[in-house]
């Protein structure tokens, strides 16, 4: 009996030490990673709405669960939404520019987990990512996969992540146009 608690006292020391240099770790290394992925964040607003500035604006999140964040280009130019949405793999979160004629200027995957060599590709700066977010420039919310009607091109292999962009655009482009 005397050995189990030996034993459990010093597993719960190496435990304790782990979590207290974890913790450490987490304290110091905070503040640089919300730098990086605001940063991320202000890149992927510029690449699909070119302006000095956004200002966040409220909208009705309960009619719009995917969409995180709504803001209002400082130039007046259109509005950027943020939205969350399920992959094949995991969520992606994304940017989206909509302008004031209610059509996509942009689209910038900001986080995803989706597959390597296929959904992974709807983010990847080679020449199948870009043309596949070129593909949203100037549509409306009317959006669609080519093979459901529409003029999106989906990528080979990855029809399930295609899918998340293409719903994510159109969502978009509703949410701003409900601002009125």
């Amino acid at each position: 009996m005397n050995k189990i608690l030996k034993l459990t006292f010093i597993l719960f020391l190496i435990c304790a030490i782990t979590a207290g240099v974890l913790g450490g770790v987490n304290e110091l290394t905070k503040d640089r990673i919300y730098a990086i992925n605001n940063a991320a964040t202000i890149a992927a607003y510029s690449a699909v709405l070119e302006a000095e500035g956004y200002d966040e604006v409220e909208f009705d999140s309960a009619a719009f669960p995917t969409v995180d964040k709504l803001s209002k280009a400082t130039n007046g130019a259109g509005h950027v939404a943020e939205l969350t949405v399920s992959g094949a793999q995991g969520l992606i979160t994304l940017a989206v520019g909509v302008d004031n004629d209610y059509k996509c200027t942009g689209i910038s995957i900001i986080n995803h987990s989706e597959t390597s060599g296929l959904g992974a590709n709807a983010a990847a700066d080679s020449e199948i990512g870009r043309n596949f977010r070129a593909q949203f420039v100037g549509e409306g919310e009317d959006i669609a996969l080519s093979k459901a009607g529409g003029n999106i091109d989906a990528l080979a292999g990855a029809t399930i992540t295609s899918n998340a962009v293409t719903g994510a655009v159109a969502t978009a482009i509703q949410a701003v146009k409900s601002l009125g």
